[in-house]
């Protein structure tokens, strides 16, 4: 297994290790819903440096990520983030990401720690533009702080606030590390990524400086349980979840970040027709007010006929009940609709809603 720059930090702090994408990460430190409460309700850590960094040189650098991401990247400008995919030539999801344009001809790809070899490969594949790809992801540590707080620990670390509007970063030092401190995350809250490169001790160092400035706020540290259950809180994708490559863009939601209207990309032929034609299915929110948790895989049912299945579920820590995202038949999909999660064979009643479920 791979380790994290941070694996002896959380050793130290009595983390429940697990394996998750090739690597050793702490899913917990102390509880879940306490971690998950501290990111909601004050400010979080997250050791996330096993998500992937591939950075594309080259004067046709822009052309290249416009034909293998769905969004627009020619909108940005140096300093600015866009939530993006990638789609295989059948419009099935490669993965999401996040795309960083560091200069005309350079951006950085953040991609899914599960998915870094497969994605490498589908840019090596697709690279027709004679860009340069630079896999760094073994080189590039990142941290996410998060939370209401996050802004006031990190501004004690810098010479001047932090002041970056969502999906905007800047390079500069925090803790005396040189990074990119991008005001990005996926729990919904206020919140930053850092990336930097480091040894072992820069990290702990920074870890511990960060820890230091967060004290008055009961910073916490906060493992992949409670960045699983903040994301699923705010309806947000998990791809191997609820996006994979038997899925599109169009019937995850994701038409948002799929600019058909950009000029051609991997899927946009067929993307295009779906979109003319209409989804069959659709990716919705459900909540439910009795006792359950629902899971992965698990049927959704109206007057016993099956129309779907779950993707994602959890009894919500900030709502105390059974939240879930699935896809069902498009006919299924309204908002309001009633229909039941089947749970060991009994049927729960629960309500298609819109995400989020937790309103910010």
């Amino acid at each position: 297994m791979k380790l994290t720059k941070f694996n002896k930090v959380h050793h130290e702090l009595n983390a429940k290790m697990v394996e998750f994408a090739g690597y050793e990460m702490p899913v917990q430190y102390h509880s879940i819903i306490a971690e998950h409460k501290a990111v909601r309700n004050s400010v979080g850590v997250f050791d996330v440096s096993h998500m992937g960094e591939v950075i594309i040189k080259g004067e046709k650098a822009l052309n290249f990520v416009q034909k293998i991401t769905t969004n627009d990247a020619s909108k940005l400008t140096e300093g600015r983030v866009q939530y993006s995919a990638m789609c295989y030539k059948d419009g099935g999801i490669v993965d999401d990401l996040l795309v960083y344009k560091i200069a005309d001809d350079e951006f950085m790809l953040v991609v899914n720690a599960s998915n870094i070899e497969k994605d490498f490969a589908w840019m090596n594949e697709n690279n027709e533009f004679g860009v340069e790809l630079l896999n760094r992801s073994d080189e590039i540590s990142l941290l996410a702080v998060q939370g209401p707080n996050s802004k006031a620990t990190l501004d004690k670390l810098v010479d001047e606030p932090i002041d970056l509007e969502f999906y905007h970063y800047k390079r500069g030092k925090l803790a005396g590390f040189e990074m990119i401190i991008s005001r990005t995350g996926y729990t919904g809250e206020l919140g930053y990524e850092l990336y930097f490169e480091g040894s072992e001790e820069d990290a702990e160092k920074l870890w511990k400086e960060i820890f230091e400035a967060g004290k008055e706020f009961d910073v916490q540290p906060a493992g992949l349980g409670a960045r699983d259950s903040l994301r699923l809180e705010m309806g947000y994708c998990l791809y191997g979840n609820d996006v994979d490559k038997t899925t599109n863009p169009l019937e995850a939601g994701l038409g948002w970040i799929t600019k058909l209207k950009k000029g051609a990309f991997n899927g946009s032929d067929v993307l295009q027709k779906i979109k003319e034609e209409g989804v069959k299915r659709k990716l919705v929110g459900m909540i439910s007010e009795e006792r359950a948790f629902p899971r992965h895989g698990y049927e959704i049912s109206v007057d016993g006929k099956i129309i779907g299945r779950i993707t994602s579920g959890t009894v919500s820590p900030m709502l105390g009940k059974p939240i879930a995202m699935g896809y069902v038949e498009k006919e299924y999909s309204a908002e309001g609709t009633k229909l039941n999660f089947l749970i060991r064979g009994k049927e729960i009643p629960a309500t298609i809603v819109k995400p989020p479920f937790v309103k910010k």
